[in-house]
């Protein structure tokens, strides 16, 4: 009976197999190589969505270029004198501060509640927990556009319930007059961002070491004492977190806006992400429409400089 003898590994094979093994354990042992190969992904997805988008609206709005003649002529700061010359735009801008303003306290404090009620435990508190989360998860035109629907000047189902609750006697037209619109716009994205913040603030509220709340009780503190002595003190950071999230989702968003009013009544709700796509896109002006969107970069860098910074010294506090 045939045996055949296995030939003995050649030394050259082994080493080659030992050395790729080698080097292979040193990518994956070096921490260095790891955390680049971890952030190559949002390195590139900065690059291409953040980073590259930033230079073109740069090169854009120091040039002519509209719809019609995308042909790059250099132009200098033609594009932002016409912008500041256009009332529009102030009146945008401040409408993107009272927008900004008003929604980022509202959503603070309906977070920091919601956020209470989420890490209360209780019957029944997933389903409380989905519901919550419910208006982020679902895309924001779907929303708005449900929105949309509910404010119709005609058909409002809120006008309905309110006038059969004898509130009011007709209709409100609440996206026909100016206070009423921009109340609509800022309680539609209150409604949207509030659960995010909630998520984040739920999060400080877990860290926050259970010893200290039963000493507080022990030591006869009440609800609202620990709540404004303890709790808030310490997830102080968190909700500086949460404002920076919350703030940069609020003064770079148009699609409330533009579903919604369109900047109407009377450029009453204009804010400058709406104002810049309609002159830059829909008006066909790309430079102007490139300077009133570069305009908001200093405006956001300093309220996330003033956040970060105070975030700071609440940590260090």
């Amino acid at each position: 009976m045939a045996h055949t003898i296995a030939s003995p590994p050649r030394a050259g094979a082994a080493d080659t197999s030992r050395v790729k093994g080698g080097r292979r354990g040193r990518v994956t042992d070096s921490e260095s190589a790891l955390a680049w190969i971890f952030l190559l992904p949002s390195v590139v997805y900065i690059i291409a969505l953040v980073a590259v988008p930033f230079f073109l609206a740069i090169a854009f709005s120091l040039s002519d270029v509209t719809a019609g003649d995308p042909s790059y002529d250099w132009a200098g700061l033609a594009a932002f004198r016409r912008a500041f010359a256009d009332p529009v735009f102030w009146r945008s801008l401040w409408n993107t501060l009272i927008f900004t303003g008003i929604s980022m306290a509202l959503i603070i404090v309906l977070g920091k509640v919601l956020a209470n009620i989420l890490v209360a435990d209780f019957r029944g508190k997933w389903v409380v927990r989905f519901l919550v989360l419910l208006p982020w998860t679902t895309p924001v035109a779907l929303s708005t556009v449900s929105w949309l629907w509910l404010l119709d000047s005609i058909y409002s189902p809120i006008d309905w319930l309110l006038r059969n609750a004898g509130v009011i006697q007709g209709n409100m037209y609440w996206l026909g007059q100016p206070k009423l619109a921009m109340a609509s716009v800022i309680a539609v994205h209150v409604w949207r961002l509030t659960p995010l913040a909630a998520v984040i603030m739920m999060a400080g509220l877990l860290a926050v070491p259970q010893d200290i709340n039963e000493a507080a009780r022990v030591d006869g503190a009440g609800f609202w004492r620990r709540m404004f002595e303890v709790t808030i003190p310490l997830t102080l950071p968190v909700i500086g977190v949460a404002g920076l999230f919350g703030a940069i989702l609020t003064f770079t968003d148009m699609t409330v806006v533009y579903v919604l009013t369109r900047g109407g009544p009377t450029n009453s709700t204009q804010v400058l992400a709406s104002w810049a796509f309609i002159r830059g896109i829909e008006g066909g002006d790309v430079a102007q429409g490139a300077a009133i969107a570069l305009f908001l970069f200093p405006l956001l860098l300093a309220a996330a400089v003033l956040i970060l910074r105070a975030v700071r010294r609440m940590e260090i506090t």
